[in-house]
């Protein structure tokens, strides 16, 4: 059940943020209860609790006191200059449509200037909300005084949350989630024709899910280990861990197939099973493979003793070509893969936990054990000398034109707002700039508008129930008002509809607390979200657009560009060239395709009416994806090479990665400009290019095999990604 847990909410951290902000919530209305604070106040309280507890999201507790502090002055001058121009309307829009303009164009500065425009621009509304005048500002400036340091009580005493712990959290998760792979790849295994495609489905989401969890290590790992070494032990612990995985999985399925699987497979959506041949259900090497697939779970799950030993000892004896069963060639890789698994589980149970028990270890284990030894002594922190991409300036600022545009929107909500309600035009601004956060096209400003129109429809029904059962029931409803709020912070990560139907439900609730509730007003919430979000959209179609494609295709080119350097700096290094950071480049890399991929969510959303777009952007990315797996399996074999006794360098390798460097560019040419003249070039497989030029010399050894063989899939790739992408593609003769 705690690896359940653990795997579902990465570090906790959904668990942490919505435990912190419902326990601000509920000390801040205890305190404001003893005082005898009236309801509006106490409404206040709960949502400057609620805004001085999201909105700080520095990892480090020290800049997060000295954001909390400067926030405390920002949320009372916002609401006393709400206050103060609360009877003088067109003042009052003019002040908040520039606050709105500064509230965003703080991203600008970091984490600090995004959560002091989410305090200035949220408290601001809370006034709005409570209608606040001149006259309430000393209640007012004693409930947001007492939210605040609430806030900082929870956040540093009683829900605290240090780097340290985290990193602690994930590492559980990124254990919890590697056993579920190994669960996954087992079903697979044992799959009949009817239930293969549901249990590779299955192996492809728990391989997506062990990368976001490694992805998540990576961004703790600066804060929450002592020392550079000890942060790139673990990450190449991690790394070593994710691509045994992942590898393991393809051999699983090549296992179940006469032919060698396309790597593809394993990443396109909806991509059946092989069905050319298929693993025999009984057979002495195919129940030893399904026991030690048990074996390595058991490995992931616990941390030792003498049985594991021995399963680990039996596991890393696969590395030695004489231990290997009598099987088929595709068994036997399915077999070294269970041993290179084991040999990264070794890795990573050292990395985190220290020395472990050596007295048992076999010949084959105490190998795999001096290898670490070896690759560890070799960590040496180096640093990371990366030149910094050249900012953008003016309109041309992400931060710039993302304030210009919610500064229209807003300016538009305002004018419609006031005509559908002089009252509660608020709301239609609260969803222009909330369809604005954390989107960079008109794409997703698009999609997270219907999803919190959506949202917002069936929360108002939850909320015409609720209020009719809570009636006026103060603290029944503040306690609903708490249940809600959690789970909006708790789902918020997972459904941004689910995330505004939790919030508008909880309005209803605040609603009746104020005596302004009625099916109306509820009504005329749905009325304001529509408009909010159509502006929203208006502003980002007409006011500095930032269209979808032109978005995926900077994106893209990113992509490329970092998959280009992590193949060519690994290839050089393999043919003997010195050597690189190529872990920190294999993550940059990760990062930007997780970047596209969020970015191509409006063009795969179900909705779409366009559907061939959708199925070409899930093969692009598919493809991608593919071609990320084989570059971090180079990266992670040439930064072995200086402590690996059987990986030497190859100076063909050299050569042989020349037309996939070439291929990369071109593409990444083609992407910025249709007109670009370089082709793609095909030709002979990458292996031919490695021929001795001696015959009946040695061709390579089974290292540089492997090698090989991620080249050649890299190279198909980046082929097949000419098409879709329509490059123009020709022999390397021109011809």
């Amino acid at each position: 059940m705690r690896d359940r847990v653990a795997a579902s909410d990465p570090g906790l951290l959904r668990l942490a943020a919505g435990l912190r902000t419902v326990a601000s919530i509920a000390l801040a209305l205890a305190v404001l209860a003893l005082i005898g604070a009236d309801v509006p106040h106490l409404v206040a309280g709960a949502m400057a609790a609620m805004v001085s507890t999201f909105a700080v999201r520095e990892k480090q507790r020290g800049p997060q006191a000295v954001t909390l502090a400067l926030g405390l002055p920002v949320a009372l001058t916002s609401v006393t200059l709400a206050a103060l121009l609360h009877s003088h309307v067109v003042a009052g829009d003019l002040f908040f449509v520039a606050l709105i303009f500064g509230a965003v164009y703080g991203r600008r500065f970091g984490d600090r200037g995004t959560a002091l425009g989410l305090i200035a621009f949220q408290l601001y509304f809370v006034s709005l909300f409570v209608g606040a005048t001149v006259a309430d500002l000393p209640e007012l400036y004693v409930s947001v005084v007492t939210a605040v340091v609430c806030s900082a009580l929870v956040r540093f005493a009683l829900v605290p949350e240090t780097p340290a712990g985290t990193l602690e959290r994930l590492r559980e998760a990124f254990r919890a989630r590697l056993a579920q792979l190994v669960s996954a790849q087992l079903e697979l295994l044992d799959a009949g024709p009817g239930e293969a495609d549901r249990a590779l489905h299955g192996v492809r989401e728990g391989t997506a899910r062990l990368h976001e969890t490694a992805l998540m290590i990576q961004g703790r790992l600066e804060e929450g280990t002592a020392d550079e070494a000890t942060a790139r032990l673990v990450q190449r612990r991690v790394a070593d861990a994710e691509i045994a995985a992942e590898r393991l999985g393809l051999l699983l399925l090549t296992a179940r197939s006469a032919e060698r699987t396309d790597t593809l497979t394993l990443h396109l959506p909806g991509a059946p099973v092989p069905t050319a041949g298929r693993l025999p259900v009984r057979g002495e090497a195919v129940e030893t493979l399904r026991r030690d697939l048990r074996g390595l779970r058991l490995l992931v799950q616990h941390p030792g003793g003498t049985a594991l030993a021995q399963v680990r000892n039996r596991l890393l004896s696969y590395r030695d070509e004489e231990n290997l069963p009598e099987a088929s060639p595709a068994v036997q890789d399915a077999f070294r893969g269970i041993g290179e698994a084991a040999r990264a589980v070794l890795g990573l149970r050292t990395a985190l936990d220290g020395p472990q028990d050596e007295s048992d270890d076999t010949p084959s284990t105490a190998r795999s054990r001096e290898e670490l030894d070896a690759e560890d002594a070799a960590i040496d922190g180096a640093q990371d000398n990366a030149a910094k991409e050249e900012e953008e300036r003016g309109l041309r600022r992400p931060t710039t034109r993302a304030a210009v545009q919610v500064a229209v929107g807003s300016s538009l909500a305002i004018v419609g707002g006031e005509l559908l309600s002089s009252h509660r035009w608020y709301w239609a601004v609260l969803t222009c700039w909330i369809v604005f956060l954390n989107t960079s096209s008109t794409g997703e400003i698009l999609v997270k508008g219907y999803r919190r129109l959506l949202g917002t429809v069936f929360g108002v029904v939850a909320g015409i129930v609720l209020a009719g059962l809570v009636g006026q029931h103060t603290w029944t409803a503040f306690a609903l008002v708490l249940v809600f709020v959690f789970l909006m912070f708790y789902t918020a990560p997972l459904s941004y509809t689910l995330m505004s139907f939790f919030v508008t439900a909880a309005l209803g609730l605040l609603y009746t607390l104020l005596h302004t509730y009625s099916l109306s007003v509820l009504v005329l919430r749905i009325e304001e979200t529509a408009l909010g979000a159509a502006c929203g959209v208006f502003a980002a179609a007409l006011v500095l657009p930032v269209n979808t494609d032109r978005r995926t295709d900077d994106l893209l080119g990113t992509v490329l560009e970092r998959l280009g350097e992590v193949t060519g700096t690994a290839v050089e290094q393999l043919s003997g060239g010195p050597s690189a950071e190529l872990l920190d480049q294999a993550r940059d890399l990760d990062r930007a395709l997780a970047d596209l991929r969020a970015a191509t969510k409006p063009l795969t959303h179900p909705v779409t009416p366009l559907r061939a777009r959708r199925d070409t952007a899930r093969y692009v990315v598919a493809l991608l994806e593919t071609a990320a797996y084989h570059a971090r399996s180079l990266a992670a074999t040439a930064e072995l090479l200086p402590t690996h006794p059987s990986i030497a360098a190859d100076p063909r390798l050299r050569g042989a990665g020349r037309r996939i460097a070439h291929n990369i560019e071109a593409i990444a040419a083609h992407v910025a400009d249709e007109r670009a003249g370089d082709r793609v070039q095909t030709g002979p497989s990458i292996a031919s290019l490695l021929e001795p030029d001696v015959p009946g010399s040695s061709r390579y050894g089974r290292v540089t095999d492997r090698v090989l063989r991620h080249l050649q899939r890299l190279d198909e790739v980046v082929v097949g990604l000419a098409r879709p992408l329509g490059a123009p593609v020709g022999p390397a003769d021109g011809g």
